[in-house]
């Protein structure tokens, strides 16, 4: 039986001495490095389907990272993305994590963006869960179920005005750091 394109019975053995550096290429489910683009913002998925490329269409200086952190050689401000579900919300814990770990250098973490994966108030458990993770974070904040997204019509929602109008200040502060 072939397992992965290996022979069974095969020894198959990796030498340590090929690789570059003992850093893996994917950690804690956030890939490391993505192509290098101009940007204002990087939204970093933190999980498939966390929407970060929706969030992204809302204004034209931010890129959708999909689920990697923006290139080490660039100083660039990120927020991670995640859904409100706990799969999500572990996701983005474990993001924050490996931010922290220093396995992303020259990134300003800003902040998280829990997108409600489903209309109606979050339940107990993943409202707790919600503060926790939020804590890990210099900042958070939450984009209410749209349902108007279903059909592609989100002009006029006050939420993502609101949303759009926090995340845009993120790189100015920066520069006001530097």
């Amino acid at each position: 039986m072939s397992i992965l394109g290996v022979e069974e019975g095969v020894e198959v053995s990796v030498s340590r001495d090929s690789r570059s550096c003992d850093a893996p290429d994917e950690v804690l489910g956030v890939s490391v490095a993505v192509p290098a683009w101009d940007t204002t913002l990087w939204l970093v998925g933190a999980h498939g389907g966390a929407g970060e490329s929706r969030l992204a269409e809302l204004d034209p200086r931010w890129l959708a990272a999909g689920h990697g952190w923006p290139p080490a050689d660039e100083r660039a401000t990120a927020v991670v993305v995640a859904r409100s579900d706990e799969r999500g919300l572990r996701a983005a814990q474990r993001a924050a994590r490996q931010w922290a770990s220093g396995l992303v250098p020259g990134v300003r973490l800003a902040g998280l963006v829990v997108m409600a994966d489903a209309p109606g108030r979050l339940p107990r458990p993943l409202r707790e869960l919600a503060d926790r993770v939020a804590g890990a974070f210099e900042a958070s904040w939450r984009v209410p179920w749209i349902g108007a997204w279903r059909t592609g019509d989100v002009a006029d929602v006050p939420a993502l005005a609101r949303i759009v109008a926090a995340l845009n200040e993120l790189p100015e502060q920066e520069m006001r750091r530097a």
